[in-house]
């Protein structure tokens, strides 16, 4: 599959503003490659994944003492979703579109004026994804710092959910360890099966540790990677098999890693929350497909999540 189709693949669980009685959008109507876009699901999907990685790199970079940038392919893309494939057209063409990277780099605050001039060097931050981590200058940055982050977001009000709050017991099904019911609806910190052994092998290569760090509307958990490894491996977390609907069409099944937030650490809190805005893209006959804008709101990092950070600061060191 496409970068580009993989990156904005939907759970077909929550697709819920599919256009129903529309002919499907065809993407060389915008003038860009032969995609077919069958529904709002997919703009809105890439909106919020945008939104969140924004909130977490403003959350970080307002606490001085560390500070964000966007690292991965997809979080450095350009905000517009008519350059945004173009520009996984052109990591496709250059053959990076399928290399794994984390989404965000996480650097100690007095380190900013060094990153940034470095990052200057290769041609900003939309260069990166082009860059090989075997550069000088790119290894360079890498060498500075001190977590990377793949990042994950979920489109509901984490306080909410049925079972937040409720407490761990011994499971059955978990040979049992302490879980919930299956169905048990609460926060959870996603992990694909398909990046464990990518990120495993960046972390391995680059000696940086991986945080999984996933954002919902009102709160945020992390979790480090190597403990989500753990609990997969000791039979705490079972895979959940899920089926993807790309925006061509396409379905894949996938399998899935959803570590109750107990498992994790209190990330970051909504001090703001965003403007939901009304936006459509038009093709060239004047057909107008709609979709949901996040834009704005604030997240501040919790204390739990800054010693983190700051233990791993001093492990550096």
């Amino acid at each position: 599959m496409h970068p580009f189709e993989k990156i904005l693949s939907v759970c077909v669980e929550n697709i819920e503003f599919e256009l129903r009685g529309h002919t499907s959008v065809e993407w060389s109507n915008f003038l860009l490659n032969p995609r077919r876009l069958r529904g709002s699901d997919f703009l809105m999907r890439w909106s919020q994944g945008a939104w969140s990685e924004e909130r977490i790199i403003q959350a970080v970079n307002e606490t001085e003492e560390f500070f964000a940038i966007p690292y991965g392919p997809s979080s450095t893309a350009p905000d517009d979703i008519k350059a945004f494939e173009l520009y996984f057209e052109r990591l496709d063409a250059a053959g990076l579109g399928e290399i794994k990277r984390p989404d965000l780099l996480i650097f100690k605050g007095l380190d900013q004026g060094t990153i940034t001039n470095m990052i200057e060097t290769l041609g900003g931050l939309s260069e990166l994804p082009f860059t090989k981590e075997d550069d000088m200058i790119m290894q360079r940055i890498l060498s500075k710092a001190i977590v990377a982050v793949e990042c994950e977001n979920s489109l509901w009000v984490g306080r909410l959910m049925p079972d937040f709050g409720a407490s761990l017991r011994p499971q059955k099904r978990l040979g049992g360890k302490d879980g919930l019911k299956k169905n048990a609806v609460l926060p959870t910190i996603i992990l694909k099966e398909e990046d464990r052994e990518p990120l495993q092998a960046w972390q391995n290569s680059k000696g940086i540790p991986i945080h999984i760090w996933h954002v919902f509307f009102d709160m945020a958990f992390g979790l480090a990677f190597g403990e989500a490894q753990r609990l997969i491996e000791e039979g705490y977390i079972l895979p959940t098999e899920q089926t993807f609907q790309a925006p061509g069409g396409a379905t894949t099944k996938k399998f899935l890693y959803k570590f109750y937030y107990h498992y994790g650490y209190p990330l970051g809190n909504a001090t703001e929350e965003p403007s939901l805005i009304a936006k459509y893209i038009t093709d060239k006959n004047g057909h107008i497909l709609p979709y949901v804008h996040f834009q704005g709101g604030r997240m501040s990092l919790r204390d739990e999540a800054k010693a983190i950070l700051m233990e791993m600061t001093n492990a550096e060191d």
